[in-house]
């Protein structure tokens, strides 16, 4: 009796499970039995995690020890149906990335595309400067590799579980000829197309002078820039201090302060060129690369330009004060939330 006693008293760590996503709750009850139990037999589930886009490359032990490096890394944040509500993502500015849509923000590729596998490892081994994603380049390379197929496999579990959920709706049934024939297919190409559609430069990439800067200063007062980062580059517009802007997965955000010296999607030439050109999936960032097509050697321009503003704080530029502009505006009910 003792010993039952004692036994029953101890602590018991819950085993981890993936939680349906609001698309599926919003079903009537009869249909969720079945999208759960078709997305598992897809996309598997918690305790045998499977990779819908796998070529065969990818092992149930590579999965695991992605598993595995997951929760002890990333599951805090980004939760573990890597839907971005860990447990403290709710405290973080910007907030966590939702992977179950498939939208990756600073990817090699055009806008509107999903990232190449390159692009997850390298914002995994480098991390997002100003924000919470911090950089994992110590772990080992094996690691990296394992948790960016895991971040994959939640990725495509995300996306086939909205398919599911969005035929379940219309069709008011789970048909699996539709699931198998359409769904998966259309998944499928999506990703193989990013593969081969890595933006590539329209010109090759000069040595910055002065000039590139000057002129790039000029493109980016007259294109369409300084409309959200400001003819400062600060990001001190209406939008950003009212906080109007807001991301697919409807977060506040705001266009960035290019003086902080904190480019998030890397430091690089060619990232911000990407940037430019492609623009930021899932933002209010738009593309610039057709606007350009005339005019190649105008992209380098701005390069140069924003790189330079970048860097002018750590050149010693003083730039004068502006209005503070808090990321979350406060409301009535944020103040009620915090009293």
């Amino acid at each position: 009796m003792l010993l039952c006693c004692f036994v029953g008293c101890q602590s018991r760590t819950e085993q981890p499970d993936f939680v349906s996503s609001e698309e599926v709750e919003n079903l009537p009850p009869e249909l969720k039995p079945e999208v759960r139990k078709v997305l598992r037999e897809y996309a598997g589930s918690f305790e045998q995690p499977v990779l819908l886009m796998n070529d065969g490359a990818v092992s149930k032990a590579q999965l695991k020890l992605g598993q595995a490096v997951y929760q002890k890394r990333c599951v805090q944040c980004h939760g573990v149906s890597g839907d971005g509500n860990g447990p403290v993502a709710s405290s973080m500015y910007p907030r966590p990335r939702d992977y179950r849509k498939g939208v990756y923000k600073f990817t090699s590729t055009p806008y509107g595309s999903k990232p190449v596998r390159s692009d997850l490892i390298r914002t995994v081994t480098n991390g997002v400067r100003g924000t919470s994603m911090p950089s994992f380049k110590m772990l080992p390379p094996e690691e990296i590799e394992a948790v960016v197929d895991y971040v994959l496999a939640l990725t495509h579990r995300g996306e086939l579980e909205l398919q599911i959920a969005v035929l379940a709706d219309f069709e008011e049934e789970v048909d699996l000829e539709l699931v198998e024939e359409e769904s998966i297919p259309l998944l499928k190409r999506l990703w193989e197309r990013a593969a081969g559609s890595q933006v590539v430069p329209m010109s090759p990439q000069p040595v910055f002078t002065q000039e590139h800067i000057d002129r790039g200063r000029e493109a980016f007062l007259t294109k369409g820039c300084s409309k959200c980062h400001g003819e400062d580059g600060r990001g001190q517009t209406p939008d950003n201090l009212a906080g109007n802007l807001k991301d697919i997965w409807g977060n506040v955000t705001r266009a960035a302060d290019l003086t902080g010296g904190m480019l998030r999607g890397g430091q690089r030439p060619i990232d911000v060129y990407r940037r430019i050109f492609s623009g930021i999936n899932g933002t209010p960032m738009p593309g610039f690369g057709n606007a350009f097509k005339q005019e190649p050697e105008t992209m380098w321009d701005l390069t140069a330009y924003v790189l330079h503003v970048t860097n002018s704080r750590r050149m010693g530029v003083s730039h004068l004060p502006g209005q503070g502009s808090p990321y979350i505006p406060v409301t009535e009910e944020t103040d009620d939330a915090t009293d």
